[in-house]
């Protein structure tokens, strides 16, 4: 019998240093996208006080202007000017870019046009029906409270929230079943000036009560700005880089992680595209009925086409026998880099929006990893 536990989860907003970096990683992706589509991109990004420095391996026609991409991100962000404690006008642009390397060129690129693995690595996928977007509920519910806080920030609806926040919510679970959500932890940026009781107050009415459902809400302890005044942040506070939030971007720790990062990446690299498509498995396997949760692996070899290994543990809420299910999982998905990229149809600008509040449950037009399309056909290869 499965014991009583509480679990958490963090999220951060679009104003996070790291966020900022993964960003603009993938802006700089998209921007190569736009133009090649099969673009080779390995983008990286570090933001300090007054310094943002691009740098990579980048293997295509598309002519990018580097600054001008991470100056309009750190804009869109909330730092325009020297009031939110960053100004992206103010900074010193770098970048370092070299191609890649003929060694992983050669190896992705296989006789026949098909594409090899660009790197070895496992990626997991996880989805569980505690949600209507079968995401686990901590997680959820904190990408929701920094959407939440990004858009009264950028309404002007409270003018003394800043772009730099960060939430943690804490789920109270009996057995599999999550029952109440026991303490959410918030802090944010904000304007010279504004009392704790008053930041305490709104962020409390205005940001997570208008979030949290109230099934889950009995008995919340609320737990705001805990180190009392946070009116410096973003990079003036701390440095950002790319790929340093990898449980936010994906299931809160609900799930292990195989420990790529995705931003800055096209398709090719299976640490982003087979993570999306173990995505696209597990919900598709939950949507189907046929568990309640569920956890898919896959791991590659570099420069091979196959998976090495594909795992799958419904830990104990499958309706079939896990074999079976693996089986009908190898029969109707391609796992092949190239049949991950041509299914989920990845090579397009659609990165940027994935790198804040989250990689997967925000069914968006481009994320193609949460459908649901498969699930009957799925069902019926086995019931």
């Amino acid at each position: 019998m499965a014991k009583d536990f509480s679990f958490s989860s963090e999220s951060v907003s679009e104003g996070h240093p790291d966020k900022l970096a993964d960003q603009i990683s993938d802006a700089v992706l998209d921007a190569y996208l736009e133009q090649d589509p099969m673009a080779r991109v390995a983008c990286e990004t570090m933001l300090a006080k007054d310094l943002v420095i691009v740098a990579g391996e980048m293997s295509s026609h598309a002519t990018v202007n580097f600054a001008e991409i991470a100056r309009g991100v750190i804009r869109d962000a909330g730092y325009g000017d020297i009031s939110s404690g960053f100004d992206c006008d103010a900074c010193v642009y770098q970048t370092s870019i070299s191609r890649q390397s003929p060694n992983i060129s050669n190896a992705v690129s296989r006789e026949g046009g098909g594409i090899g693995a660009g790197d070895q690595g496992m990626m997991f996928g996880y989805a569980v029906n505690e949600t209507p977007e079968l995401m686990p509920l901590p997680i959820s519910i904190a990408h929701k409270i920094m959407q939440r806080h990004s858009e009264l920030r950028r309404a002007g609806t409270v003018p003394w929230l800043r772009p730099d926040a960060k939430t943690q919510v804490t789920v109270r679970y009996a057995g599999l079943k999550a029952v109440s959500v026991e303490k959410v932890v918030l802090s944010t940026q904000h304007a010279e000036g504004v009392s704790n009781r008053e930041i305490a107050e709104t962020v409390r009415e205005l940001i997570i009560d208008r979030v949290i459902p109230a099934n889950y809400a009995a008995d919340i302890q609320y737990i705001i700005n805990p180190s009392g005044e946070f009116t410096k942040g973003g990079p003036e506070a701390d440095t950002g880089l790319t790929g340093r939030k990898i449980i936010v971007d994906t299931y809160g720790g609900s799930c292990p992680h195989g420990g790529g990062a995705f931003s800055g990446k096209d398709p090719t690299k299976v640490d982003r595209s087979a993570a999306y498509m173990a995505r696209y498995i597990a919900k598709n396997i939950v949507a189907s009925g046929l568990a309640d949760r569920c956890t898919v692996q896959l791991a590659y070899a570099i420069g091979r086409p196959d998976p090495v290994s594909v795992m799958l543990d419904t830990m104990g809420t499958g309706k079939i026998d896990e074999a079976k299910l693996e089986n009908a999982v190898r029969s109707l998905f391609d796992l092949t880099p190239g049949g991950i990229i041509e299914t989920l149809d990845l090579r397009r600008p659609i990165y940027r929006k994935t790198a804040s509040f989250g990689h997967f449950g925000r069914e968006l037009p481009g994320f193609t990893w949460e459908k649901t399309d498969e699930a009957a056909e799925l069902k019926g290869l086995i019931v």
